[in-house]
């Protein structure tokens, strides 16, 4: 879950450019930052632990001189405390070679011991280092060059086991060298005549360039000015083809905002829009994805879905079930990803693996679909990163289309998801004849006019009410959040966002499950969100909001059924929709509460302690 990023230029200095990188993945981990520039004789590093600021005032103190070449890394920690020393990048012996790593080397204690022996020594707990003094140790034995550096690589990389991505800059005697390896987690790369970069995310060469390649797992690519050489994993060069990416680097910040995660919250009309619009077909009341995906055909062949997802990912997922059964009538089993591939699961002739991640990236989710194609599901993702591993490995994706999300609480993808997942459910519900065209059109027309009920939930007097919430309830002893139906996952959605970035114990159950237990936690200490959206459950949350509030419970009420409103201590009212698209609007008012939460108890929203955005590794 680290960041990584590289440089090699024609002329000029990298150090600016690697901090600018590093502030934009930052995001993927602030344990500690760092980086390491080419010299002359060998390369130059400086990194501190905490956040990139301390790496920072670092180099402006020490005066770290210019250099053409370079890397960098941000770190979520996972061998060895947030440290000095245990920050990336680690260098070999020779103090001519650099690594930083994200990732994890399962078998790094088997390779540090047999080192060890060798006479090494280490000065971290990490298994990066492991890496580099153990590639360093093989590039003196084959020599000095590029090419003995490219050898040392390869005699090493067949010896790892795990997930990694690898930035390697080393000194030759003919000026530095740039090296990038991946097997699992992701690396991009760009490359123009004035220098060739890379990164763990497309946003950390956007500045440069707009033309990416994603490696593939097994690529080792050596990246220059004008030059990229990518060998597989057979050691045969190969020619991967680049990616165009529409985002603007400026997509990326904070704007008129105090937080990414408040921007990206008032984003969502946008977004819900560019998931959705113009894949409707009004006129026939369907759905056209791009390319001809989930055609008739397609569609038909399918018996059962299969959900595999993670976190915020599997919420939208479980909405997705509910849509999926509820509209098309096709059963539907929804995992946790990183359950799923120790269980011994069973898939049946006609599954359709759907894999939901904002990255597709995922380690858990990669694995867990690559499993569900071995037992012989077709594959599909929701994904938001065009070019991505998840995308390009399954037979059909759609792209939400929501942007880049730097908060590490995700808000607008979520959404997004849930837009995505209307749309596939209604594509596959009319290709089944499940759902009469007359239907489709009018949930397909409320879903076109839902934009201005989103941005009503937007405007100073909603947000206003949400804050008031906050203030009220803030230093409660715990929060449950409750729903039923559809808006059953909204409520796990909801407890996820204010345990992520405030730091409470909050749980998220449907609703009728209170009086099977949970309902014994209800006190006047406890703050109780109900999400009631006016439908075919409205009447049932109801009672469990009398039988909840019967034993002192705080109830607030968010959502489109006034009656819940009526009998609740406080409310968040929101337009009324078809049920089926409830969950699009009932969801933003839980995050602006979760967000005030935040902010009254002086919680860093944007960078929550211990969390990381994009999970690549178990």
């Amino acid at each position: 879950m680290c960041g990584i990023v590289g440089a090699l230029l024609r002329s000029g200095s990298v150090t600016e450019g690697l901090i600018e990188g590093l502030s934009v993945l930052e995001y993927r981990g602030y344990d500690s930052a760092g980086v390491a520039v080419a010299r002359e004789q060998g390369v130059e590093v400086c990194k501190r632990s905490g956040r990139l600021a301390n790496l920072e005032n670092a180099l402006r103190e020490s005066g770290f001189g210019a250099s053409p070449a370079g890397i960098g890394h941000t770190r979520w920690a996972t061998h060895g405390e947030p440290s000095d020393s245990n920050a990336h990048p680690h260098t070999g012996r020779s103090g001519r070679l650099a690594v930083v790593h994200n990732g994890i080397i399962e078998n790094h204690v088997e390779l540090k011991r047999e080192l060890l022996s060798a006479g090494e020594s280490f000065t971290s707990e990490t298994d990066t280092e492991v890496l580099a003094r153990m590639i360093d140790r093989h590039w003196v034995e084959e020599g000095d060059d590029e090419d003995a550096l490219l050898r040392a690589v390869a005699r090493v990389v067949p010896r790892l086991k795990g997930y990694y991505a690898l930035a390697l800059l080393a000194t030759t005697p003919r000026g530095p060298v740039l090296v990038a390896v991946r097997q699992g987690p992701p690396l991009v790369v760009g490359v123009t005549e004035d220098g060739g970069f890379l990164s763990s995310d497309q946003l950390g060469v956007l500045p440069r360039t707009r033309d990416v390649v994603f490696l593939e797992d097994g690529d080792v690519a050596r990246v220059g000015p004008g030059r990229l050489q990518v060998t597989d994993a057979r050691g045969v060069e190969v020619v991967r083809e680049a990616t165009t990416i529409a985002w603007d680097p400026s997509d990326s910040g904070k704007g008129k905002y105090p937080h990414h995660m408040l921007k990206e919250i008032h984003e969502q009309p946008d977004v819900i829009a560019r998931t959705a619009f113009d894949r409707i077909d009004l006129g026939a009341g369907d759905v056209r994805f791009e390319g001809g995906a989930f055609d008739d055909a397609f569609c038909r062949s399918i018996e059962r879905v299969q959900i595999l997802a993670c976190g915020t990912a599997l919420h939208a997922g479980q909405i997705a079930r509910y849509l999926i059964e509820g509209l098309a009538g096709i059963p539907v089993d929804f995992d946790f990803a990183s359950e799923f591939r120790y269980r011994q699961p069973r898939v049946v002739e006609g599954t359709l693996a759907l894999a939901i991640t904002q990255s597709g990236e995922t380690a858990d989710t990669l694995a867990a679909t690559r499993l569900a194609r071995e037992l012989g599901a077709r594959t599909t993702a929701i994904c938001n990163v065009a070019g991505s591993t998840q995308v390009r490995e399954s037979d059909a994706a759609i792209l939400t289309h929501a942007g880049p999300e730097v908060g590490v609480a995700s808000t607008k993808a979520f959404t997004a998801q849930v837009a995505a997942a209307i749309l596939l459910a209604v594509r596959l519900a009319r290709s089944r004849g499940a759902l009469p065209e007359h239907k489709a059109r009018e949930l397909l027309e409320e879903l076109r006019m839902i934009r201005p009920k989103v941005e009503s939930l937007l405007t100073d007097a909603a947000i206003a009410r949400c804050r008031a919430v906050a203030r009220q309830h803030a230093g409660k002893r715990g929060f449950l959040f409750l729903g039923r139906g559809i808006n059953f996952p909204v409520a796990l959605e909801g407890a996820l966002k204010l345990k992520e970035i405030a730091y409470v114990h909050a749980e998220g159950y449907a609703a009728g499950e209170m009086k099977h237990g949970p309902i014994a936690l209800v006190d006047n200490d406890m703050a109780i969100l109900v999400i009631n959206a006016a439908g075919a459950v409205a009447e049932k949350t109801r009672a469990n909001i009398e039988q909840t509030k019967a034993r002192g419970g705080v109830m607030i009420s968010v959502g489109s059924d006034d009656a819940s409103h009526a009998i609740a201590a406080m409310s968040v009212p929101v337009p009324v929709t078809s049920e089926w698209l409830s969950p699009l609007l009932n969801s933003i008012p839980l995050q602006l509460v979760a967000y005030h939460i935040a902010e009254i108890r002086g919680c860093d929203i944007d960078k929550p302690r211990n969390l990381a955005k994009s999970v690549t590794v178990e």
